[in-house]
């Protein structure tokens, strides 16, 4: 027991352990906040039928639960290298490059958990009644405050739920942000890819003690979206 007790106070007091943490931490807020404006404007867009491009936006966001994850990255990482018209636009912009930075960290995890946040809101929207929506018009309400205080408080737990799953998602995300931001350490490894580096090495231990705290990480997470979605 001791034995188990050194090596976790080892592995957490490394300080390239740290910087991940944070930088998964980080990242971990970026992309909640962008998931949460994302799925509820593409879910709600998605789950108005008839308009032209709806099933190119639906394969898109389907495209990461079954295109492989370090395939996906390299096509990521063509369109937004400094050669290509998207990475050229961030280089002018932001003054450096796209590729291994933190954005593209931050880019990569949240392409990766989109779909579990999207799907379950276009599911809920899909099954409220429309005359939700039909009286909300007649009373002369736009489209935007439909959405907000009509539709939304009616799929809070469908949302919460899509976060809770797209989050989980996004923290054990490899292979994405190993194409796309790199695993350069102090820089980009999150604690995912500290695990597949400690694993790669042979360092078995410290990845049993990166995994055991990653999952304990995403069961909080997961509890709080819950409760959050089922308030005493």
């Amino acid at each position: 027991m001791s034995a188990l007790l050194t090596t976790f106070q080892t592995t957490l007091s490394d300080p390239g352990v740290r910087l991940a943490l944070r930088l998964t931490a980080e990242v971990a807020l970026y992309v909640l906040c962008l998931q949460a404006v994302a799925g509820v404007l593409l879910g709600y867009a998605l789950s108005r039928p008839g308009w032209r491009g709806r099933s190119l936006l639906d394969i898109a966001i389907t495209l990461p639960l079954v295109f492989p994850p370090m395939a996906l990255g390299f096509v990521l990482l063509l369109l937004m290298g400094r050669e290509d018209w998207l990475g050229r636009w961030w280089l002018a912009a932001a003054g450096e490059g796209f590729v291994f930075t933190k954005p593209a960290v931050v880019l990569a995890s949240f392409i990766a958990g989109l779909p579990l946040v999207v799907k379950p809101v276009q599911a809920a929207m899909e099954t409220l009644s429309a005359r939700l929506a039909e009286v909300a018009r007649t009373l002369g309400k736009r489209e935007w405050e439909i959405l907000l205080f009509v539709l939304l408080p009616n799929v809070r737990k469908a949302l919460l739920a899509g976060l809770a799953l797209g989050l989980g998602r996004s923290l054990g995300e490899v292979g994405i942000t190993l194409m796309l931001g790199g695993n350069i350490v102090g820089r980009t490894n999150t604690l995912s890819l500290e695990i597949f580096n400690a694993v790669s090495g042979g360092d078995f231990d410290r990845a049993m003690v990166l995994t055991v705290l990653l999952g304990l990480v995403s069961a909080l997470v997961f509890a709080a979206m819950r409760r959050a979605g089922n308030p005493a």
